[in-house]
């Protein structure tokens, strides 16, 4: 079993930047697919971006893409998500998951679980 645990979170203005982290714990980590997700108050939880096992590939929610990037070092059990340009849309709280499938390709959706915490983001206006 895998432990994650979100950081980085945090009140920024809107156009501003923040970066979270996703620490690793237990099993191995760079056997996975590693994800990122959000919920928004009232709102379901929805896909953000996910990065292979090697880093090779990235895959984004169209809502993100262009300003936020996934990344992850293998030899610290880290994955990060450098998001700019926020937007009051962004306001959620996000969270780092595991995929439970060992594939090269890009995990599915809901194959992805172990989750963390969460980090509250916050976007003014």
């Amino acid at each position: 079993q895998v432990q994650l645990v979100e950081s980085g979170g945090g009140l920024v203005q809107a156009g501003g930047s923040l970066r979270l982290s996703c620490a690793a714990s237990g099993r191995t980590f760079n056997n996975y697919g590693m994800g990122w997700f959000r919920q928004a108050p009232g709102k379901e939880r929805e896909f953000v971006a996910s990065i292979t096992w090697n880093g090779g590939s990235t895959y984004y929610a169209d809502s993100v893409k262009g300003r936020f990037i996934i990344s992850r070092d293998n030899a610290k059990n880290m994955m990060d998500l450098q998001m700019n340009s926020l937007k009051p849309e962004d306001t959620a709280v996000y969270y780092c998951a595991q995929c439970r499938l060992i594939i090269a390709t890009r995990c599915p959706t809901a194959a992805f679980g172990s989750w963390g915490q969460g980090t509250q983001v916050t976007v003014s206006s």
